[in-house]
């Protein structure tokens, strides 16, 4: 059974989170019936104290290195178990809208793995938001995990909020109808990141939002 391996392997790396939800709120339901959303915590488990940009971006590296080791192996298993399957792409599709193909984000509340903080960010019980999502597509039925509906941050809790150095973030609290626009200012958070692109040949990976929250912080 394909779901019992994806499961072995995922207890070879017992640190990820993952979980199963169907997509029928998606165009992909068109093709495929759930999603395996899985979360890969970040090298480094950064607190504000231990914050700089260089060492946020390289724990960001080291997660997506492992995150590509275990898609790898999934996409071994379903092979093999000749299982339809896509692998939606990261990258958004362009710079007006900033949005790509698939939600993780979305797909990973309702695959049970946590919510959306105040930064627009998926929390996590364990690791807060310093994790790397990644999901599979796949066009089987499989047992779906419970979603969660409602943000769980403090409700006084407002450090990614104070310390966002563009002031891009609302403050407002997440619930599953909400929208991107409700909690943040998108285009003005690309914006400034991009600026970073001529100076190091990339986006800022900015994450002190991500930094300063006290959710996963042991």
């Amino acid at each position: 059974m394909p779901v019992e391996r994806l499961r072995q392997l995922f207890n070879m790396t017992p640190e990820v989170l993952y979980g199963y939800t169907d997509i029928s709120y998606s165009s992909f339901s068109k093709v495929y019936r759930s999603a395996l959303v899985f979360a890969v915590p970040y090298g480094e488990q950064l607190t504000l104290e231990q914050y700089t940009e260089e060492r946020f971006e390289n724990g960001i590296c080291s997660a997506r290195g492992k995150l590509e080791q275990i898609l790898e192996k999934i996409e071994y298993v379903l092979k093999e178990e000749n299982i339809k399957y896509y692998v939606p792409p990261v990258a958004q599709e362009n710079e007006e809208e900033l949005k790509a193909p698939f939600s993780f984000k979305y797909a990973a509340v309702n695959a049970g793995l946590g919510w959306i903080g105040k930064n627009d960010v998926l929390i996590t019980e364990k690791y807060g938001p310093r994790v790397r999502l990644s999901a599979v597509l796949m066009d089987i039925e499989v047992e779906q995990n419970i979603g969660i509906v409602e943000s769980r941050c403090p409700a006084d809790c407002t450090r990614c909020i104070d310390i966002c150095p563009h002031k891009a973030l609302t403050g407002n609290v997440w619930n599953i109808n909400a929208k991107r626009t409700d909690l943040i200012d998108y285009h003005l958070c690309n914006r400034k990141r991009s600026e970073y692109i001529k100076s190091h040949g990339r986006k800022n990976a900015c994450g002190l939002c991500m930094a300063v929250c006290p959710v996963g912080v042991k």
